[in-house]
């Protein structure tokens, strides 16, 4: 019997280590590469992060916005209808101005024609309208004595009768303090005799004052001119 000693024992073998190997075929001394196949993984999908968009829109106050609103319209009503209350005012005011400053005119127009018309059937009838017409200085003047009568008596005598045409009647100015307006009136008037002939018409350029009462009456309170005259 062969003793086994110590230096025959085998070794034991380290736990965990392989004995490498050589795979099979001709031993010689090239090696042989051995393709092997790997798959790639499969790509990766990445996520990138999301880029910020705009802020949502901020949500109106819609009671506010329709009180705004509201308020907004009153104004405008508010404005549309002083501005017409304004033109309204401002027109009626302006055509007041207007009728007055026409009153003033033909008051003095109208004066002319009672002072110079007349025929021989209405003489005392155009005198008194002549002189009912007048007030202030004029009035006194006519009224004094007997110049009414006088005046009557005149056109008796001439045995004619008168017509006269307004050529033209302009306001010069108003005295607002005294209510009196100035107003120049052109004439022309034509006498016609007994015979049906008519003389030369005359022209005659005057200046009227014409006065203004309280109530709104107007009269004529004066005469400049009345032969004509610049």
């Amino acid at each position: 019997m062969t003793e086994e000693t110590a230096s025959t024992e085998r070794s034991p073998r380290p736990a965990g280590r392989r004995r490498a190997s050589r795979a099979a075929g001709p031993a010689s001394g090239a090696a042989t590469a051995t393709a092997v196949r790997v798959e790639a993984p499969p790509p990766m999908k990445v996520r990138l992060p999301r880029q910020p968009g705009p802020p949502p829109p901020r949500q109106p106050n819609r009671r506010l916005v329709a009180t705004l609103f509201a308020a907004t319209a009153l104004v405008a009503v508010a404005v549309l209808v002083a501005l017409t209350v304004v033109m309204y005012v401002g027109r009626r005011d302006t055509e007041q101005v207007l009728a007055r400053e026409q009153r003033f005119v033909d008051t003095a127009a109208q004066l002319v024609v009672n002072m110079f018309s007349y025929d021989q059937e209405s003489i005392d009838e155009s005198v008194e309208r002549f002189v009912n017409s007048t007030s202030g200085p004029l009035r006194a003047m006519m009224t004094e004595g007997n110049n009414t009568e006088n005046l009557k008596m005149i056109f008796r005598e001439t045995n004619a009768s008168a017509e006269t045409v307004i050529n033209g009647a302009a306001l010069e100015k108003i005295d607002e303090i005294a209510n009196n307006a100035a107003v120049l009136v052109s004439a022309r008037v034509t006498v016609t005799d007994i015979d049906g002939n008519n003389q030369p018409s005359q022209p005659y350029r005057l200046r009227v004052i014409v006065h203004e009462d309280g109530n709104g009456h107007m009269t004529a309170y004066d005469l400049k001119y009345p032969d004509g005259g610049n």
